[in-house]
């Protein structure tokens, strides 16, 4: 089984991956007792995907993919963006980043937004990227506990509950992260 690195320390993340990826063996950086931080200092996701990849890669010289996502917002110009994290301050707290949105979009009616993902891949090799994408709209207040970030607020297209709501198996299906791990998963099976 090939082994992969996933640049992330983020379990979330981690298990959202594990879920969709078979074949190949994939590992955190808490897998690898690797808790560095890695500044995100580009204005774009695919920039922020590829300074962690080559950086990891750097490091482990083996196959590594990293991901930058975010969510952007039709009305406020596609913000939060890059910033999505720590949209409310550098803490990076779910809570505030949720309130701070919901008062941007307070008198606003238009709430069209879209998650984005952006994954960078780095072997010796090859350096590509992956781009998943999931429109939708920003609901008026918190609804569910289930995931994390922004997705008590998101409304999927075509659904009328936000991925806080919905089910675990349904939201993996839709999401802006697996659509993207979906086109590498595909690259890599193409390539063995």
């Amino acid at each position: 089984m090939r082994k992969l690195i996933f640049a992330t320390l983020n379990q979330n993340k981690v298990q959202e991956v594990k879920a969709v990826f078979d074949g190949f063996s994939v590992v955190s950086l808490a897998d690898l007792d690797f808790h560095q931080d890695i500044a995100e200092t580009e204005d774009t996701f695919v920039g922020n995907a590829l300074l962690k990849a080559r950086h990891i890669f750097e490091v482990f010289k083996t196959p590594v993919f990293a991901d930058d996502s975010g969510l952007e917002v039709l009305a406020l110009d596609g913000a939060p963006g890059v910033y999505s994290a720590r949209y409310a301050g550098e803490e990076k707290n779910h809570a505030k980043n949720n309130a701070k949105l919901l008062d941007a979009l307070a008198n606003e009616p238009n709430r069209l937004a879209q998650f984005r993902t952006v994954i960078a891949y780095i072997d010796a090799k090859t350096e590509l990227t992956f781009e998943g994408i999931v429109k939708g709209t920003i609901a008026q207040q918190l609804s569910g506990s289930g995931g994390f970030g922004y997705d008590p607020l998101f409304i999927p297209k075509g659904y009328n509950k936000t991925f806080g709501e919905l089910d675990n198996e349904v939201k993996l299906r839709l999401s802006h992260r697996s659509r993207a791990i979906a086109k590498l998963h595909d690259y890599l099976n193409s390539i063995t």
